[in-house]
């Protein structure tokens, strides 16, 4: 027989479990949503574990309106009119435990950074040293050492296309490069995966692990081409579980195991700090870098702890890399996808061809000159954004009123980028269907569609290296499709592991006629 005691306490947990269970639905009843939603989490973690989370929310907005109930304590909202009451720049709502998830373990303690901290003071700390350093007029100093890259990355394209019967995994190709370029703008130096066509030290595989155990997606096999498959503990939408399994002062059940970047970006900090002023004037590193400008910035501020500067190095490559190249994929997919609108685009650039207004490597002041360009960029972020769940805030005192629903303090808030960007008030009803020309209209339509969107998120948590992306790809892309001809060969596959993951995006690269000289 079971010990009285043992009935008693299940029986106590049972009817704890029950009481919590209700007032979480009384809370929150008058948002429409799943059933099973509305008393756990566990659809959550359903959705996100089958990879199609950013689906799953779409539908449900189509099916419940502009508030969605995806959890006891967790509401989506796909208004856009709502979006400054959520991320607005005078608003106080922090970021949700979710983004602890995301802090990565050392040595026993938490590290955290501009992206994944939840502390505004902290947060401010860390960006108002560095913050001038991401504006686009300072980045443009960076454009040879761009430059210099996609030279050598068009170099490696030709080999790969001629070794491949013209066949190239552009998809991973284009990932290999935006960590190059982090590297090369960062450190004065390449991370080396161009040049050994492969994931060098597990850097990418360390990223992705990070990001598939905060959203707690399946396996995603064949991700790249160092890495057949990644099996990580599915902690999904329940962040609690993080404190158990990998945050637990007592025992923890995960291996803390290191960063490779992290542990890249200390070493180059060393290099730096350690450099002497003969060897400055000698080395071959770009003394206007990003480490070199960290540097400076803590040199002007004592206050300044020595981690600030290796976690502003780690959040360039951890934060600049992947959402670069996720957009950069989506643009060439839509791109192929739609040859009337990549007509367009070719028309724009051989004009500019034509007037003088191109070079081999497009620069960003000749990328500001075609609009449809920009338009391109603009639709293939608002249809395919990087963000694939709900960017998660917490009610402050006072609560807040969403779609005119009072929500009190504690309650989790968040917009999905897949879901705000169709909204169908703001951009149209063909807001499902890729169409640049929505972009070329006037301008108070073209401000309120802009207010809208979340591809790098928005307010004073906008992603800090957003202009870094644009550079390489308002350079890179009219670039590649003025200097190759492509053709999809098979379909990709999306997979959402937070930051959106798209395989198998295999493209026949063909030299456009006279463009031999591109690479050389």
């Amino acid at each position: 027989m079971i010990p009285a005691i043992q009935v008693v306490a299940l029986l106590f947990g049972l009817i704890n479990f029950c009481v919590s269970t209700y007032r979480s639905w009384v809370r929150h009843h008058k948002v429409p949503g799943p059933f099973f939603a509305a008393i756990s989490n566990l659809p959550r973690l359903r959705w996100a574990w089958s990879g199609g989370a950013h689906h799953a929310h779409m539908q449900l907005h189509d099916r419940y309106g502009s508030l969605v109930r995806l959890g006891p304590n967790c509401i989506s909202v796909g208004d856009p009119e709502e979006l400054q009451k959520i991320y607005g720049t005078g608003v106080n709502l922090k970021k949700s435990d979710f983004y602890k998830v995301m802090q990565p373990m050392s040595r026993g303690r938490v590290i955290q950074g501009l992206f994944n901290t939840q502390d505004h003071d902290l947060h401010r700390a860390m960006k108002r040293p560095i913050a001038n350093i991401y504006s686009m007029s300072n980045l443009v100093d960076f454009e040879p050492h761009v430059d210099t890259t996609i030279r050598f990355f068009l170099r490696r394209l030709d080999e790969a296309a001629t070794k491949d019967e013209q066949t190239v995994d552009l998809g991973t190709w284009l990932q290999w490069f935006a960590f190059d370029v982090m590297g090369e703008i960062t450190f004065s130096k390449r991370l080396g995966f161009l040049d050994e066509a492969r994931d060098v030290d597990g850097i990418m595989g360390g990223i992705q692990k990070v990001f598939k155990y905060a959203s707690g997606v399946s396996d995603i096999r064949n991700f790249d081409a160092g890495m057949s498959t990644l099996t990580v503990p599915k902690i999904g939408q329940m962040p609690w579980l993080d404190s158990i399994l990998a945050k637990n002062p007592l025992a923890r059940f995960l291996p803390e195991g290191s960063s490779p970047i992290v542990a890249f970006a200390l070493a180059r900090a060393r290099e730096r700090s350690n450099i002497s002023e003969v060897e400055k004037t000698t080395t071959h590193h770009n003394t206007k870098d990003f480490m070199s400008r960290f540097l400076e910035a803590k040199e002007k501020n004592p206050a300044v702890p020595d981690w600030f500067v290796t976690a502003w190095a780690t959040s360039n490559v951890l934060a600049g890399s992947d959402t670069t190249a996720i957009m950069m994929r989506a643009i060439i997919y839509f791109l192929i996808k739609h040859p009337d609108c990549l007509g367009k685009l070719m028309e724009e650039l051989s004009q500019a061809d034509q007037e003088g207004r191109l070079s081999d490597i497009v620069t960003w002041k000749e990328s500001r000159n075609l609009p449809y360009l920009d338009a391109c960029v603009k639709e293939a972020g608002r249809l395919h954004p990087v963000i694939g769940l709900p960017l998660e805030r917490v009610v402050g005192k006072g609560g807040v009123e969403l779609c005119e629903v009072h929500f009190e303090e504690g309650t989790i808030v968040g917009m999905n980028p897949w879901v705000v960007h169709r909204n169908k008030d703001v951009f149209g009803n063909d807001a499902d269907e890729f169409k640049p020309e929505r972009w070329l209209c006037d301008r108070e339509r073209r401000v309120k569609m802009e207010r809208s969107l979340l591809t790098f998120g928005a307010g004073r948590r906008t992603c800090l290296g957003k202009n870094i992306s644009y550079l390489e790809i308002y350079k890179l892309i009219p670039t590649l499709f003025w200097r190759y001809q492509m053709m999809l060969r098979g379909e990709w596959k999306v997979q959402n592991h937070w930051m959106i993951a798209q395989t198998g995006l295999n493209v026949r690269m063909t030299p456009r006629v006279g463009d031999e000289e591109v690479a050389a």
